[in-house]
This record gives C-alpha cells, sequence and structure tokens, in this order.
C-alpha cells in the first residue's frame, strides 16, 4: 500500500469545496488571513474607520458541517448586519472544527444573527447553534515566584502578548510562597492569543513553572474578597520558591540559571522570562527546541534553537533547553561560569 506525504494527503482533503472558496476568495477581493488555527475575515474590515465593536457584538456558531467554509459562511452571516470580524476554526487536514465566532460592528447584528440563525438548516438536516459569545477577557497566572514585581511581569508580557490592559497580583490561593497575576486583555481574541503563546510557550519568569487558564468566576470573587497585594511591592527576605521539580536540578542548571538571575539583579535588568517550545524530536533521544528569553532591561529578546539529549524519564527537555540558552545568553553578555 502506497503512502500518500502529509501535505498530499491533506490538500486531498474537501478538495472541491477548498477550490471554491479560493475563487470566490478571488472574485471578490476578500482577504482571508491564518494564523494559530484560525482563519479570519476582517479585525478590522476595509473602510472601516474608528474603535472596535463594543462588547456584545460578537456570536458563537457552533455545529458547523467541517466541509463548509467562508464563501458560505460570510455572505449568510453578513446578510443580517454588518461584519466586523469573522473567524473560522481550522484543523491541520483543513477542514473546520465544527465552529467559528463572528463579530458584527453593533449590537444589533449580533441580536439579529442569534434571531434568524440559530437551528438554522445550513444543509438538510445540519441545524447550526448560534448565542451570544462569552468574550472572556481575563486570565489567571499561578506560581509566580514572590520576588516578581508587576512592572516586571508587565515588561515581558508586553513583548509576547498583545493588548494587555491590566495586571493584578494576589497572594497564591493554592501555592505557598507564591502570586497569582489577573491579565485582563483588551478582547476575547487577544485574551485567547495570549493564553496560547503563554501554554505553548512553556513560560517561566524566574525559573518557576506557571499555570495559565482563563479566570473562573469563583476564583475571581475569591480574590476580590482578599487584601490586594500592591502592585509594585515585592515580598521582602523570600527566594524564588515554585512547584517542586520531580528531579533535583544539575549543578550546571543551577549555576547558569542563578549566574544569568544574579547577573540581571545585578545591572537592574529585571528577571529573566523563558519561552522554550519541543520543535522536534529525534528517535535517539535527542530534541531540537526553539527558545526566546526576554529581559526587561533589554531592548530586543534573545532567541534561537538549541539541540538538548532527554535525560530520563518524566523529563521533557524544557530544563535542559532553558540552561542551554542560557549559557548563550551568558556568552553574549560576556560573561562565562
Amino acid at each position: 500500500q502506497r503512502h500518500l506525504p502529509p501535505q498530499t494527503w491533506t490538500n486531498s482533503i474537501n478538495q472541491a469545496n477548498k477550490m471554491a472558496l479560493l475563487a470566490w476568495a478571488k472574485e471578490t477581493g476578500i482577504n482571508l488571513v491564518q494564523i494559530n488555527g484560525q482563519r479570519r475575515y476582517g479585525g478590522p474590515p476595509p473602510g472601516w474607520v474608528g474603535d472596535p465593536p463594543p462588547v456584545g457584538t460578537e456570536v458563537f456558531i457552533g455545529k458547523l458541517p467541517q466541509d463548509m467554509y467562508e464563501n458560505a459562511l460570510i455572505p449568510l452571516f453578513q446578510s443580517v448586519g454588518k461584519l466586523y470580524e469573522f473567524r473560522l476554526m481550522m484543523t491541520f487536514s483543513g477542514l473546520n472544527r465544527g465552529f467559528a465566532y463572528a463579530k458584527y460592528s453593533n449590537r444589533r447584528g449580533a441580536k439579529e444573527a442569534i434571531a434568524a440563525f440559530n437551528n438554522f438548516e445550513v444543509r438538510e438536516g445540519c441545524a447550526i447553534v448560534v448565542c451570544k459569545s462569552t468574550e472572556k477577557c481575563e486570565l489567571s497566572v499561578d506560581g509566580l515566584a514572590t520576588s516578581v514585581s508587576r512592572q516586571e511581569l508587565e515588561a515581558v508580557l508586553r513583548q509576547v502578548t498583545e493588548g494587555v490592559l491590566s495586571i493584578t497580583l494576589y497572594a497564591s490561593p493554592c501555592q505557598k510562597q507564591a502570586q497569582l497575576a489577573v491579565l485582563k486583555y483588551s478582547s476575547h481574541q487577544a485574551a485567547a492569543m495570549a493564553k496560547k503563546t503563554l501554554m505553548e510557550g512553556n513560560m517561566r519568569l524566574g525559573g518557576v513553572e506557571m499555570r495559565v487558564d482563563w479566570l473562573n468566576p469563583d476564583l475571581k470573587q475569591k480574590l476580590q474578597s482578599c487584601k490586594k497585594q500592591p502592585s509594585s511591592s515585592r515580598v521582602q527576605g523570600s527566594k524564588c520558591l515554585g512547584v517542586p521539580k520531580q528531579a533535583p536540578l544539575s549543578p550546571v542548571l543551577h549555576n547558569a540559571l542563578d549566574h544569568l538571575n544574579t547577573l540581571c539583579q545585578r545591572q537592574y535588568l529585571g528577571t529573566p522570562l523563558f519561552l522554550t517550545k519541543c520543535i522536534q524530536a529525534n528517535p535517539n533521544g535527542w530534541l531540537r527546541f526553539w527558545c526566546w528569553v526576554v529581559i526587561p532591561g533589554c531592548p530586543v529578546p534573545f532567541s534561537g534553537f538549541t539541540w538538548v539529549r532527554q535525560d530520563g524519564p518524566g523529563r521533557s527537555g524544557h530544563e535542559e533547553a532553558k540552561v542551554a540558552v542560557a549559557l548563550q545568553v551568558l556568552r553574549m553578555l560576556g560573561e562565562s561560569l
């Protein structure tokens, strides 16, 4: 049996509808941009003047046939109001994931879409769901070291995410000697993209792994009943303590990371933020990582690729990648261990 290359295989799926979509986009001049698993029209659309639409103008569209694309969906949803943005969630194969988001220029358009298209059959026997989008805009980041200030966190977040409006620090309700940050973003899309970036990037600040999630309403209420920590304060007399590691770190790892943290502290550069992502795994145990190190006091982030070897069961390789890139950054700064 002959196996098709992955690209040929994915291109062969739903080929007729993909060709129809391309023809429609060419005929109408509509520009569709695909990034991070979603394909987007507008945001803003051509000719838009002014601020984005307010909260309450976006609808969620569910139970879509996976072989249906924007050439059928955009004209349908545009028929009840002016679209500011349309986002279709996509799979690697080129099929949609069964849901999309439509943002209108005003709240009336969103209400009309819900009234007209909830339980509407886009095909015989295929009724879709259309309802108001929750438009979550707040994230919780738990496990921050107690030495991290709001200014430091803001500096690094603004370099790796877009649209952050406010950052509030609390004592973590789940971990001792740790902080929890509530991040508020300008839109649901900005918050969702930030969540994806921070989770996929294995975000660490001060060498501590953090948990990123949507802000739970119960947690929000609990935090609001507690006294907030001063936004720029540091907890005195404490070290960067975090989640216990499954295995002790090697002396080289301790030395490299401690050396870099000490150097940044001594030169008032802020706490380094490490983003690491495994992009290749070889059968012999070698892993290739993309690494990005943001130091608030340095104008340009450090980035590059490194190979590391997975060191025993239960070790992801992120720790090894982090020490490798820390060593590279130290060399670039003219330091040596």
